[in-house]
């Protein structure tokens, strides 16, 4: 039942979401390399600079996990 939201779009449930990373690394190649992380209004907020092949890069972008015990149930990417 997670869900991840990127670049205006919406994934939901394991199939989706995992339909979506391969989509994305078929795209581009790109390295993610954290720098931050805080907790803030029950997220885990993880900030990092994303450098590929892709217009714009390198960006610093912010990962926002949502947790239900120990699994990710929701992801936003900023």
């Amino acid at each position: 039942n997670a869900v991840v939201k990127d670049e205006g779009q919406s994934y939901k449930g394991l199939s989706a979401i995992k339909q979506w990373k391969t989509d994305s690394s078929k795209k581009f190649t790109y390295t993610s390399t954290p720098f931050a992380a805080e907790e803030k209004d029950g997220k885990t907020i993880v900030t990092s600079r994303v450098t590929g092949n892709f217009p714009g890069s390198p960006v610093d972008l912010q990962y926002r996990f949502g947790l239900e015990g120990n699994k990710i149930a929701s992801l936003e990417i900023i």
